[in-house]
């Protein structure tokens, strides 16, 4: 399977100034599949230490943490020779190995010409009692599960994607049935690479929420093995998400997860679910003047799920309502295609993501982004007949001195109505990312 963030590992590698690289992302998104297919493609060799119950992992780092003495007995280890740059040192599991993340530091300082990458449970890396993270020691990367475009190249739907990819809209526009197709099964599948490669090479069904059960699963054991004394109010908020994206005011509201609850009962089950990388938390921004950050609002957010399948698995939506259904995509108020959208924007590393609501009013814009200074109010509508009205108060009348122009997302073709672009949802993620580009 082909990932975006191949790229960025390529420039990690060739850069100068490179750093030990920490591959962060919640479990099961392919970060060992990603670095192990990377180190048998761009190095003569590559030296991989599953952390995770292994004796020899567990004393690396113990008696010292210099570099010389860790490449010595790694190559004891492994029978192989550890050459400057050509070899590739991939620590995984890391929050297995006591001091393994600080010997980072020391492998930046000393012995910066080895090339080592790391990735491990996002919780265990973060979070190590007694030890020092290497904060400017490292370079970090983030991997999310699969976007739609990675989907369809996982499909083998080449020429489509790159239609996608290049917002060819003509050609969008002639293969419109074929990629709502398309992104119903990605809604129903999801972006979790194991299912993605259980569709594409069997295509059963039962499979894929199968396995999606099994994520879920084991997502419920890391809340119990990590959350301790809030494991109970993690899982609360955990199982609550479905339904806060189905109400019409998709804002997180405490009472919806327990009555009578109040922010001090959840923030830190909210955080804990933050720092797992199991939901992303997106702000409500109070006035969209750049930098988006000065106006965030910390009491008022919305929480999404990291994958669309694993919302549908975790929501228990039948497989044929999601894969026939003419109301797939407006169902549960939209939650499925809000979720869709966020996930193609999340990918984006640097992108400043917010949303906005009047106070006292119906005017609510799912999205706002903010590139190269500049401020873009997103929409998001689940079907093609589509009526704007929140976006074009927001753009026409309530911020008009801003001379904003705003986006929406829908079943409809492309259109530029001067104020507002039109873009049909399969491009969500392309478009935005090249929209993006062109304001930096």
């Amino acid at each position: 399977m082909k990932r975006k963030l191949y790229e960025d590992l390529i420039k990690w590698k060739d850069s100068k100034n490179r750093k030990p690289l920490i591959l962060e992302g919640a479990r099961q998104v392919g970060k060992t599949w990603l670095l192990k297919e990377f180190g048998k493609k761009e190095y003569k060799n590559m030296v991989y230490v599953n952390c995770s119950d292994n004796s020899f992992a567990k004393e690396l780092f113990k008696e010292d943490l210099l570099p010389q003495r860790i490449i010595r007995d790694l190559e004891a280890y492994s029978a192989e020779r550890i050459k400057e740059e050509k070899t590739l040192i991939f620590f995984d599991e890391i929050q297995e190995s006591p001091y393994g993340i600080t010997s980072l530091k020391y492998f930046c300082e000393k012995a910066p010409q080895y090339h080592v990458v790391v990735a491990g449970s996002l919780l265990g890396v973060t979070h190590r009692p007694g030890e020092s993270y290497p904060v400017g020691k490292v370079d970090l990367l983030r991997l999310h599960p699969m976007t739609f475009e990675e989907f369809l190249w996982a499909k083998e739907e080449i020429p489509l994607s790159e239609a996608i990819h290049n917002c060819e809209w003509d050609v969008v526009e002639a293969t419109k049935s074929k990629c709502q197709n398309l992104l119903r099964e990605y809604y129903f599948v999801g972006g979790m690479p194991e299912a993605v490669l259980a569709f594409v090479s069997r295509g059963h069904l039962i499979d894929i929420r199968t396995i999606q059960h099994n994520i879920l699963q084991t997502y419920m054991n890391d809340m119990a093995k990590h959350a301790g004394k809030d494991t109970e109010r993690v899982r609360m908020v955990w199982q609550s998400i479905p339904g806060q994206m189905a109400k019409e005011n998709k804002k997180f509201i405490y009472g919806a997860v327990k009555k009578g609850g109040r922010a001090k009962d959840f923030e830190t089950a909210i955080q804990w679910l933050v720092d797992a990388g199991l939901v992303y938390k997106i702000h409500k921004c109070k006035t969209p003047i750049a930098p988006l950050k000065f106006y965030e609002d910390f009491d008022a957010f919305k929480l999404y799920m990291l994958d669309v399948g694993l919302l549908g698995a975790l929501s228990q939506t039948d497989a044929l309502q999601i894969l026939t259904s003419n109301n797939i995509f407006s169902s549960y108020k939209g939650a499925f295609t809000e979720n869709y959208v966020l996930e193609q924007l999340i990918v984006n590393q640097r992108l400043p993501i917010y949303y906005y609501s009047k106070d006292n009013s119906q005017v609510e814009v799912d999205f706002l982004i903010q590139a190269g200074g500049k401020v873009i109010p997103m929409e998001v509508k689940a079907e093609e007949n589509v009526k704007s009205k929140s976006l074009a108060q927001f753009v026409k009348e309530d911020f008009a001195p801003m001379m904003m122009k705003g986006v929406r997302f829908s079943m409809k073709g492309y259109i530029d109505q001067t104020w507002m672009e039109n873009i049909p949802l399969y491009c969500a993620g392309t478009y935005t990312h090249r929209l993006v580009d062109k304001k930096n």
